[in-house]
């Protein structure tokens, strides 16, 4: 029942950020913002039980439809706001605090093939704008 009550919540979120939405229920049918969460959360869901497999393939029915694509072992804070979100990428290893917008076309990515964290993090109370590309490099430094 936990999971229903933080959709809603995301929901409300999301009404209350977007001058454009009229009421939740609008929220909950027609904005792929919203339902990229309600499919990254299964999807984590199954990554955290070792169910790789399905996790990938649900994260990738999510981006299928709706051109967000999150990796399933990301980890995402509570009030996500995904707006106009096409050509979003959030890298696996990639944490996203609360209360955080996300605008098109951005990226949270690694530059490296290293398999420990490769993909940055976002704190609480960011907006990452249009077309942001945030990096992590994990290059050794002198």
């Amino acid at each position: 029942m936990r999971v229903f009550k933080e959709l809603y919540e995301d929901a409300k979120n999301i009404k209350k950020k977007d001058p454009a939405s009229r009421n939740i229920l609008e929220v909950i049918i027609l904005y792929p913002g919203f339902h990229i969460l309600v499919f990254h959360r299964l999807a984590h869901f199954l990554y955290r039980h070792k169910l790789k497999f399905l996790a990938r393939l649900v994260s990738q029915i999510g981006r299928f439809f709706t051109g967000i694509e999150i990796h399933p072992g990301a980890r995402i804070g509570r009030r996500l706001f995904i707006d106009h979100g096409m050509g979003i990428v959030i890298g696996e290893t990639a944490t996203i605090g609360n209360n955080c917008t996300i605008y098109h076309n951005s990226t949270l990515g690694g530059t490296g093939k290293d398999k420990n964290k490769r993909h940055p993090d976002i704190g609480n109370n960011v907006m990452v704008g249009a077309g942001a590309k945030v990096l992590r490099t994990n290059k050794n430094r002198e």
